[in-house]
């Protein structure tokens, strides 16, 4: 693979650079195998990324050396590259729109491997959400096999309530559930996640734990409601992980939450997610289109 490419992108020019750097030792992946999964992956991956704020977990030196979290455009960004304004408590601040393959190309050869972005869009504005999320993170001695357990009961808590939950892994320990919301305000999504995450505690307390604190989670599940704040961001959809190996926070159907006896079943490779992309499709492409209001 040569070292610098320059290439055409959906007619914007593009200098793709150090391409065969190794950005994860354990396994010898480079950055052109990277930029390679994100050019294939993107079809899919691109939709849930639309015209949300994104933040970047930025490798320049490689996984394994430290990284660091990029909120604003980084420097020399071309011009052409979306952006929106959006409120912080320092004030009004651009960010990166990853809104089409030029973009998502450019953002990942400055070594952006990580893409978040938050539960609302441009459309919507932060003062309301059209995603609820729901992290689910093990604590010491549980697995992601307790997370299927819990996401089980997720699953049909929304259901009663008119809400489609779609599954995702976190790529690193976890799950990640997502319900698509007609727009509600922040604050009212945040305290249905939290009275839910509350409830599950309540009901599973040797299970589900809805609280922070280190010294509950011990072989429970900590039910994260607080990725719903407008300033928080979720690991997108299809964005690599900076894991020893290289890992996806990858789409699963519920049907292998089902199945999981192994944390091992619901760990995929870059690869395995093309494959599992070309044989079904977006898993997440409902989440698109089936928004329902938030329960009062």
């Amino acid at each position: 693979m040569p070292e610098r490419q320059v290439t055409e992108v959906e007619g914007r020019r593009l200098v793709l650079s150090h391409l065969d750097k190794v950005l994860w030792p354990a396994t010898g992946w480079t950055k052109g195998e990277a930029l390679y999964y994100y050019a294939q992956i993107a079809p899919a991956m691109l939709p849930h990324l639309l015209r949300r704020p994104a933040t970047f977990l930025r490798f320049p030196a490689g996984i394994g050396e430290e990284g660091f979290f990029a909120k604003n455009p980084p420097p020399g960004l071309p011009e052409w590259v979306h952006t929106l304004t959006v409120p912080t408590h320092e004030g009004p601040k651009d960010r990166v729109a990853v809104d089409d393959l030029a973009t998502l190309m450019t953002v990942a050869n400055g070594y952006a491997l990580e893409l978040h972005v938050p539960q609302w869009t441009a459309d919507t504005g932060p003062t309301h959400h059209d995603r609820l999320v729901v992290d689910l993170d093990p604590g010491p001695g549980a697995d992601l096999t307790d997370c299927c357990r819990v996401a089980l009961l997720i699953r049909d808590h929304l259901a009663a309530d008119g809400l489609h939950a779609h599954p995702k892994t976190s790529g690193s320990k976890g799950l990640h559930l997502y319900a698509a919301l007609t727009p509600a305000p922040a604050k009212a999504v945040s305290g249905y996640a939290k009275a839910l995450a509350e409830r599950l505690a309540a009901d599973h307390p040797a299970l589900v734990v809805s609280r922070m604190a280190k010294a509950l989670r011990r072989r429970r599940v900590f039910v994260d409601w607080s990725q719903n704040a407008t300033a928080k961001t979720t690991a997108a959809p299809y964005t690599l992980r900076a894991t020893a190996v290289p890992g996806v926070s990858a789409p699963v159907s519920w049907a292998e939450i089902e199945a999981c006896t192994r944390a091992e079943e619901l760990s995929f490779t870059p690869d395995q997610v093309l494959e599992r992309h070309a044989a079904d499709g977006d898993l997440l492409a409902p989440l698109l289109t089936d928004a329902g209001p938030l329960p009062s």
